[in-house]
């Protein structure tokens, strides 16, 4: 992810706080028929609360100055389902479900910017 991908780092105080992976979405993911900036991975520090918020304003923003109009992220499909609704509590709207594993599903979401 990292040699394909655009990694960024969000500092807080001098340390990590956070991590951002754009532009190289997984073999599972399905294809669109446009020009796409894709949040390959997102981590945040539960102890810098927010950050992950500020990850995805960056890459909205982002995508706004390269001119393109879709960013789309996924996400584990399972558990409780509080990713999915942290996603949608983002702004993002949930497209397809897709199973990468016999076990394990991911939830695919877009949003215009």
């Amino acid at each position: 992810m990292l040699r394909d991908g655009r990694p960024f780092l969000a500092i807080s105080d001098g340390a990590p706080a956070g991590a951002l992976i754009l532009d190289h979405p997984l073999p599972y993911t399905p294809p669109v028929d446009e020009p796409e900036v894709y949040v390959t991975l997102l981590l945040a520090s539960r102890e810098h609360r927010g950050v992950g918020a500020r990850l995805l304003e960056f890459a909205r923003q982002d995508a706004r100055d390269r001119g393109i109009g879709l960013l789309r992220v996924d996400c584990w499909a399972g558990g409780d389902g509080k990713l999915v609704r942290y996603y949608e509590g983002q702004g993002f709207t949930p497209t397809e479900r897709v199973r990468v594993r016999d076990d394990v599903w991911v939830q695919i979401f877009e949003q215009r910017v």
